[in-house]
């Protein structure tokens, strides 16, 4: 006999919607979770005034269907990020104002970043979601990096920073450091360009009032017990039988096990027997991104006052992507910001008070006098986490998809994988998350009992 049906390893998004597909279809499960806490790469926090912020993943949009749906399923309240007025760009010394979709590049840039925007969107919707590595040209879209296909694609240097710019902000990764075949990948599986990078009508378009932390939490609530903390997962074997997941503390038995953490993280997990040599190349494969994510906190949001609505892209700067996160009723004006890629990389090594004085002056530069007044910086840096050890999510470098992207969510014997990264659909988003989750107890449920 065996001590639960299923061991879930990982409490973010994906193991506890695994765990709650599979108790509602009768089974039993455990989830195992390293840290002292459930949600993953969702992480609440709070400034000096007790206003909730975000210190992980925090927006839904349109067409994230499985997410919101399980937003309102749990009852929680959603609310409009704030998207009225101008956004900023800045490069060369050339702080930009703008409303339309040239964002503020000289006429010549902006319309060769439109052009390679429709080259790189055409050949998103050639990409075989579910089989990447079946897409037409697949070989040849895998070799290249997304660099080297700006490089060979446009002579405007404005245009390429640009691109240089958005690939961290989607990936906290730089250009060279990703197959263009996984940039393409990304974009349609969510949606669009458009969509990954728009506010109203995109990604950012929504926040959950309180934090998106909560949907985890009350997932994890509803399934009491079956959740454990301070599990940290160290060997899963497995025979023709069974699972035994041996933990600090204990071990249980199962028929089944999912796997429902980063691939960095599931590629440090000891495994008797051994994983295929395919699979375990892919966690090789596969690192998380680098990113500090920074929430600055004021008395009034006053940009909004000068017609501002608090986005910034800087070309010049490492702290060079700023949103307007205030909270719902206004009572305080919050900016969010990032240190992505290279930046968060360098970012890291110093002090608390040296990152404090780089994102300070940024947002003078961008906002004026008044940004050098917050009263409250709150950080998370994420590549020092150690059960994550690196966000948004992770990526695939050139050649990986086409030799090692079957394995991404293949079973291994007993042995389910699960996350944002393994979704065909908003991969490395939370909806993803949640829809691999579900995918991996669906293995189980159809082919495992």
């Amino acid at each position: 006999m065996f001590d639960v049906d299923v061991v879930v390893v990982g409490a973010g998004l994906a193991g506890l919607s695994a765990a709650r597909k599979l108790v509602a279809a009768g089974k039993t499960a455990v989830v195992l979770e390293a840290r002292d806490r459930v949600a993953g790469r969702n992480m609440g926090g709070f400034l000096s005034n007790g206003v909730p912020v975000e210190m992980g993943g925090q927006w839904v949009g349109p067409t994230q269907d499985v997410v919101l749906g399980l937003i309102k399923e749990l009852e929680l309240e959603t609310f409009p990020s704030f998207d009225e007025g101008e956004a900023l760009t800045v490069f060369d010394g050339n702080v930009v104002r703008y409303a339309d979709n040239a964002f503020g590049l000289p006429p010549e840039s902006a319309l060769e970043v439109g052009r390679l925007w429709d080259e790189l969107e055409a050949l998103a919707t050639t990409v075989d979601l579910e089989e990447p590595w079946e897409t037409a040209d697949a070989q040849d879209l895998d070799r290249q990096t997304l660099e080297s296909w700006l490089v060979a694609n446009t002579e405007d240097s404005l245009a390429r920073r640009f691109f240089r710019i958005l690939v961290p902000a989607l990936f906290s990764a730089e250009s060279p450091e990703l197959s263009l075949l996984h940039f393409l990948f990304y974009v349609k599986s969510g949606t669009s360009l458009d969509s990954l990078m728009n506010t109203t009508g995109g990604a950012q378009e929504t926040r959950v009032v309180g934090g998106t932390h909560q949907i985890s939490e009350r997932m994890s609530a509803a399934l009491g017990d079956s959740v454990r903390l301070n599990s940290v997962v160290r060997t899963i074997r497995q025979d023709g039988t069974g699972v035994v997941v041996e933990y600090e503390g204990g071990s249980i038995t199962a028929e089944h096990v999912i796997v429902a953490v980063p691939q960095t993280l599931a590629g440090r997990l000891r495994y008797v027997p051994p994983l295929p040599p395919l699979r375990d190349a892919l966690t090789q494969q596969m690192p998380a991104g680098a990113v500090i994510k920074v929430q600055v906190g004021y008395d009034t949001p006053f940009w909004r006052e000068d017609g501002l609505n608090g986005s910034v892209l800087s070309f010049d700067d490492a702290f060079n992507v700023v949103l307007d996160n205030s909270p719902k009723d206004a009572s305080c004006g919050v900016l969010v910001g990032f240190l992505e890629g290279s930046h968060a990389r360098t970012a890291s090594l110093m002090s608390t008070e040296e990152r404090r004085g780089l994102v300070i002056e940024a947002l003078v530069k961008y906002f004026g006098p008044k940004a050098a007044e917050p009263f409250d910086i709150v950080e998370q840096d994420w590549t020092a986490e150690e059960f994550t050890r690196g966000c948004y999510g992770g990526r695939l470098g050139a050649g990986a998809w086409t030799q090692y992207g079957k394995a991404l969510a293949a079973p291994v014997g007993r042995i389910h994988w699960a996350g944002a990264e393994t979704s065909p659909i908003w991969n490395g988003y939370m909806d993803g998350a949640i829809r691999s989750g579900r995918r991996a107890s669906d293995e189980i449920l159809h082919d495992g009992f």
